[in-house]
This record gives structure tokens, C-alpha cells and sequence, in this order.
């Protein structure tokens, strides 16, 4: 018997990835109508190629929950090897996710109550590289022999404490959201305006505007160190939303007293379809936990 760890593909983690890590996909719908086409998120739409349509199309892709049919074989795989599941989802306020996860065990429960007992559910309150850093962190602790009761209990209390800072690089994706007024957002892109917004508790709220990219990335430290340190034996990443890297290794080196008192850089992800479909193209978010009291 071992400890499974099964999460949504809103967590930009590939499937395949790591060992004792099942990876549940979301659907990315383009086009509207006969037009449409689906894609399964990680799976036949790697974050490169949504980057590459995103910037083709008029209107914004579609995210959907998976079905719960896709929980309930994750599970079932998980029962069949006599494991222990902890599931990690989406925030519950970006998608429906967690509750397709909830009706899967549902049903396995009113069949075998004793195993499904060995589901526990987790809504991260978060995406991208946060939701991903409580999936590192919940594989690291299975690694260090700690029960599903204890790492259930660990990733409860502290995911109230993890931060996802964002900095935009256009606002042209919030108008198509409805986030962003037409006339803000076009007056906006004329003074260089990058908002830093925050993803807490599944809602995207903006912290800060700052004109110009070098006066945005250092807003987006100000909001980084007002929370009051970083935990640094927690894990650490920054997300880049486009088909380069290059931005968000310039970030972390250019914000390298950020990082002084860490056992190294941050990891350093592509951020697929969930939350890129909000950013655009251009967008830096840095995930990590403050430090707990």
C-alpha cells in the first residue's frame, strides 16, 4: 500500500511527470459552434501550442471540468493497487473541478464505503504554479514516509498561506474577459500599464497598477515581500505564460535578493490554458507560501 496523489491538469504538471502523480485532464474548447474544436489540457494541447492559437483567435477559449468519469477511473486504478489517494484540485471558484471529484467518490462510495473512506479531497484554493507547489510539496512528504492522515492535515493548514503574485504584461485579455472595460483597457495599454493581480482563495483580485515593465516587475516584489517572507522550505516557482522562457528567467535574476536566503532559484514552468486564457501572453506569476504564524 502506497500514497497516490492524483490533481487536474490546471496545475500545469505533466502527465507522466513524477512518480506516484496521476494527472486528471480539463478540456480547452476553441471556436464556437461546428467550428469548435476540444482539446484535453496537457494531453493533445501542450501550453506552447494554446499559446500559439490564443494569439490567432477573436474570442477566448473555454475551460471545462473534466467529467467525473475521469475521477472515478483515476480512483478505481488507485483501489485496484490498494493506495491511499489525496486529490488536489482547481480552486472551486475557477472550475467545477472539485466537484467533479466529489460526485466521482460519491459513487464509488455507495459501492465500497471502507476504501473510498481512503479518498481525501483537497480544494487548493489555487492554479497554476500555486496548485502545483501544494502537489510538490504533498509528493515530497509521501517521500518522507508521512501518513495521508498527516499530509491531508499539512496541506489544509498551510495552503491558507500560499501566495500566487501575478504581473501582467497586456490587459487586452481581461477586456475579452469582461474583467477590464474597452476604454480602461485601451487607456491603459497607451500609459504601459502592468497590473499585478493575486490568485487567493479562487479569486483574481488586482493588488497594484505599475507603468512600465521594470516599475511592474518591482511592484510585483513589494507585493511579494509585504506578505511578510517567503518560506523558503516550502517549495518555490515562477510561472511564464507564452511560448519563451526568457522573460521569467530574467525576473529571477534580476530579483535574485528574493531568492538569497533559498537552497536555490526557483523552478521555472509554462502556465497552460486556466490561467493563461486570463493573462495573455507575456504574463510572470511567482507561487510560494508566506511564512506561517
Amino acid at each position: 500500500m502506497s500514497i497516490r496523489i492524483i490533481t487536474d491538469s490546471a496545475s500545469d504538471i505533466a502527465q507522466g511527470s513524477q512518480q506516484g502523480l496521476e494527472i486528471v485532464p480539463l478540456s480547452i474548447t476553441f471556436g464556437e459552434g461546428a467550428n469548435a474544436k476540444v482539446y484535453a489540457d496537457g494531453v493533445d494541447l501542450t501550453p506552447q501550442r494554446f499559446y500559439e492559437l490564443l494569439v490567432e483567435t477573436d474570442t477566448l477559449p473555454k475551460t471545462s471540468q473534466p467529467a467525473p468519469g475521469l475521477f472515478r477511473d483515476a480512483y478505481l486504478s488507485a483501489r485496484e493497487a490498494n493506495d491511499d489517494v489525496v486529490v488536489i484540485t482547481i480552486a472551486s471558484g475557477l472550475s467545477g473541478t472539485y466537484q467533479s471529484a466529489q460526485l466521482a467518490l460519491s459513487e464509488i462510495e455507495a459501492k465500497d464505503p471502507e476504501w473510498a473512506a481512503r479518498v481525501h479531497i483537497i480544494e487548493s484554493g489555487s492554479a497554476c504554479v500555486g496548485q502545483r507547489a501544494l502537489v510538490e510539496w504533498a509528493l515530497r512528504m509521501v517521500c518522507e514516509g508521512m501518513s495521508c492522515e498527516q499530509i491531508v492535515k499539512e496541506l489544509e493548514l498551510r495552503k491558507r498561506d500560499l501566495r500566487v503574485v501575478v504581473l501582467l504584461d497586456t490587459l487586452e485579455y481581461l477586456r475579452r474577459g469582461g474583467r477590464l472595460t474597452g476604454g480602461a483597457a485601451a487607456v491603459g495599454t497607451l500609459l504601459s500599464i502592468k497590473p499585478v493581480v493575486e490568485l487567493r482563495d479562487g479569486v483574481i483580485s488586482i493588488l497594484g497598477k505599475a507603468r512600465g515593465s521594470k516599475n511592474g516587475k518591482n511592484l510585483l516584489n513589494q507585493k511579494i515581500e509585504a506578505v511578510g517572507g517567503i518560506d523558503y522550505d516550502l517549495p518555490i516557482n515562477v510561472g511564464y505564460a507564452g511560448t519563451s522562457a526568457h522573460l521569467a528567467n530574467k525576473y529571477i535574476d534580476d530579483s535574485s535578493h528574493l531568492w538569497e536566503s533559498a537552497s536555490g532559484k526557483p523552478s521555472v514552468w509554462p502556465m497552460g490554458a486556466t490561467i493563461g486564457t486570463h493573462t495573455g501572453p507575456g504574463a510572470i506569476a511567482v507561487s510560494f507560501f508566506a511564512k506561517h504564524v
